[in-house]
């Protein structure tokens, strides 16, 4: 019988060498050392908790565990490196679920600024495991400083991150925002949060952050972003330059009534002229042929008109509003579930805030 001989990487192999000899050497440096955006809060548990500390006990358990998934928070820094390495820690063993990617759920998202002044996307880091993943964001870029912008996974909590660049490379923080710039601030839902999105830079919050080129705080809990008050108390914590309220997917008719007024009101106290937009709840895909979610959707959008046509009688004032059609498409082709919006879908509801959010911030 002939026998046959298998080629292994041992340590003492050729091709172990070889491979061995072909790895970058890299300079690893601790993400924290950079701009770090979309954190609103300093006294933090955990270097990327969206919350700070003190909420614990304070907002339900389930609005403070997802407040450490880092959705929202992204890096930027300027480097001269031919390649980008990254290497994080997740908390959270499950990658992916039945709505999210591993990749957007807990994986990295690489930008870098081009010659004409625009964000665009260059890489992306895959989870393969837990907790400790690491991978190749991009290489053969051709010589010369950039400025890149790493987003953080949406739905799992980063623990450390590094960042690694060619050994002798030069990496430094990203660029303050001009003066006076304040972040656009969101408090919503799932939506909010980034479920479905393919990966963490295509949510609409995200993309609105390059369209306008500002920080941005995703204060999205997924399934429980209902205008709670123990919640708009720290969201009033915050100066943006504007709040966006887009809780009402999580929210009934009832709830509406009873804590939309008082979350605007929470927030008006504390910042008496900061912009306000209020969103409708964006209609279902298949309320066309559901009558139980098109009900949904109009006793929702009605009780939220009603609210804010009290508000404008009671002259609250910079209070701005934006329509649950404007959100989603017509044709249902926006959503992977009648609910949560693919690329597409996040593309179509970045471009519907950005009608209204130029007007505010004009």
């Amino acid at each position: 019988m002939q026998r046959r001989h298998f080629l292994t990487a041992s340590a003492a192999s050729p091709l172990a060498a070889q491979t061995e000899r072909q790895a970058p050497e890299l300079d690893w440096h601790d993400a924290k050392k950079f701009t770090v955006e979309g954190l609103g809060f300093k006294d933090r548990k955990s270097p990327f908790d969206r919350l700070p500390a003190r909420a614990e006990g304070v907002v339900r358990d389930a609005v403070w565990n997802l407040s450490r998934d880092s959705s929202g928070v992204l890096v930027r820094f300027n480097a001269n490196s031919k390649a980008i390495h990254a290497r994080w820690t997740v908390s959270n063993k499950n990658l992916a679920s039945a709505n999210i990617t591993a990749t957007a759920a807990s994986g990295l998202d690489l930008y870098a600024r081009t010659d004409a002044g625009k964000w665009h996307w260059l890489g992306i880091g895959r989870p393969t495991k837990f907790p400790e993943n690491t991978d190749t964001l991009a290489t053969n870029i051709p010589p010369g400083q950039r400025d890149y912008m790493l987003y953080l996974p949406l739905r799992n909590a980063v623990t450390s991150i590094e960042i690694g660049v060619l050994q002798g490379a030069a990496i430094s923080p990203g660029a303050g925002r001009p003066a006076g710039s304040k972040p656009i601030l969101f408090y919503g839902t799932s939506i909010t949060h980034g479920i479905s999105a393919s990966r963490p830079g295509m949510t609409h919050v995200a993309m609105l952050g390059r369209m306008f080129n500002r920080e941005v705080i995703n204060l999205g809990f997924s399934g429980n972003g209902r205008m709670e008050p123990e919640v708009a108390k720290f969201v009033a914590e915050l100066d943006p330059a504007v709040f966006v309220l887009d809780c009402l997917p999580n929210m009934t008719a009832k709830d509406i009534n009873e804590r939309a007024e008082n979350c605007v009101l929470t927030l008006r106290k504390a910042h008496p002229a900061t912009p306000i937009l209020l969103v409708e709840d964006r209609n279902y895909a298949d309320n066309f042929l559901n009558p139980s979610r098109r009900e949904r959707n109009e006793t929702n959008h009605q009780a939220m008109r009603a609210v804010y046509a009290k508000l404008q009688k009671d002259k609250v004032p910079a209070l701005h509003y934006l329509k649950g059609e404007e959100l989603l498409s017509a044709d249902g082709e926006d959503t992977i579930d009648g609910s949560h919006p693919t690329d597409l879908g996040f593309l179509h509801q970045a471009q519907a805030f950005e009608r209204v959010l130029r007007r505010i911030l004009k």
